[in-house]
């Protein structure tokens, strides 16, 4: 075990590094290479996958799905109950706070008759919190951390049932800034979270049977991040839109160049990227498309495979909504306290959302169960918010 760990710590000194220069050459290689390899990558991927013959929208369980999850919510909650402190429990992914800020989703009028369901039906503006976060599950300086982002939409005051019952008025998106998932699938993802709970995760992707090809997806995708707004946040997995029809979605930046990092090749600020998300949205707002790609191949476009990206030349993303934020101040204690209040599940939806695949299925149970944890560690009950929070000192 000493041997395997330093080995691991190795790589992963390795990879500090590079985060360090990457700045420096990867907007030119991402502009010559990465689309001809992430086709190549994806190609072999494909080539792998046994044809369900399932039908659009169609979800199949997998054997042992319920095992698996339970596996995975043990090796979790021991991570979080080894590493954290009652009152200072984060969330098991997803896990450093960058910022929470407060928004609008605008939806776009005359949006193709297909598309029109749930929370697309009409033009509304709808207000929302919105969580950016580093990947975790522990919360290294931003230039350590493994070059991937996330985002929580929280969107509030949307009438109608939802699929859970722990709020009422909100619907919930969430992505990351790779279009694949980490894992396949749930079976990938307790190998994943074993790992993690063992310190040697890099050796799931480069190990004895390791996902080698969801590796280079993942190196494909992940760099040194700049700024949270600076970066396409993809959904990985399927939803419904309506009954019978299954879609996917990210949110894309507009109008954003990449800023610089103040410190590079040397060490940065260990929030660099809050402090450069603060920097914008002191002077300016920020804005992201939100776009939606309908399953048109189910083979193609599976629903029960995270590591595909779906690719299919007559399914392009339509813009449907507008992700606005406004020029603001968010980077307060009490703010930034808030978000540990918060608890982003993409199963707070319409039914005409409902996420499919058993990556989805599997995050029911192991949101809800890490979520509950957390909140009880830190004595922090979960909070249903209505964009009527106010902070000391008050948003701009």
């Amino acid at each position: 075990m000493f041997a395997l760990r330093a080995l691991h710590d190795f790589f992963v000194g390795a990879m500090h590094i590079e985060r360090r220069i990457d700045p420096f050459f990867r907007p030119f290689v991402d502009a010559i290479a990465r689309e001809p390899l992430t086709r190549l990558v994806q190609a072999l991927i494909r080539a792998g996958l046994a044809d369900h013959e399932l039908g659009l929208a169609e979800e199949q369980p997998m054997a042992g799905e319920d095992e698996l999850i339970a596996d995975i919510i043990a090796n979790m909650s021991q991570y979080l109950r080894t590493h954290y402190d009652a009152g200072t429990a984060q969330r098991g992914g997803n896990t450093k706070t960058h910022g929470v800020v407060r928004g609008e989703l605008v939806i776009h009028d005359g949006l193709p008759e297909n598309l029109r369901h749930g929370i697309f039906e009409q033009p509304r503006r709808y207000p929302v919190w919105v969580r950016f976060s580093g990947p975790g599950p522990a919360l290294p300086p931003d230039i350590e951390d493994v070059g991937v982002l996330s985002i929580g939409v929280k969107v509030m005051g949307v009438p109608g049932p939802k699929l859970l019952d722990d709020e009422r008025l909100t619907q919930d998106f969430t992505g990351i800034s790779t279009p694949v998932f980490t894992t396949p699938d749930l079976r990938a993802n307790a190998k994943l979270q074993a790992a993690v709970g063992r310190g040697l995760p890099l050796f799931y992707f480069i190990g004895p049977g390791g996902h080698f090809l969801d590796a280079l997806m993942q190196a494909l995708w992940s760099r040194t991040q700049t700024s949270p707004l600076e970066t396409e946040y993809w959904g990985c997995v399927p939803y419904l839109l309506g009954e019978g029809q299954a879609m996917q979605y990210r949110f894309r930046p507009v109008g954003a160049a990449r800023s610089r990092i103040p410190g590079l090749p040397g060490r940065p600020s260990d929030n660099y990227l809050r402090e450069a998300m603060a920097r914008t949205l002191t002077a300016q707002p920020a804005r992201f498309e939100m776009l939606l790609q309908l399953q048109s191949d189910a083979q193609r476009m599976p629903i029960e495979n995270a590591s595909v990206r779906w690719d299919a030349p007559d399914s392009p993303p339509v813009v449907v909504a507008t992700l606005e934020l406004p020029s603001q101040r968010f980077d307060t204690d009490a703010q930034l306290a808030f978000a540990s209040r918060l608890s982003i599940n993409p199963w707070h939806c319409l039914p005409a959302h409902r996420p499919l695949g058993n990556q989805n299925r599997g995050r029911l149970k192991i949101y809800q169960a890490l979520s509950l944890l957390r909140q009880h560690m830190n004595d922090t009950p979960h909070v249903e918010p209505d964009g009527s929070e106010t902070f000391d000192p008050p948003l701009a």
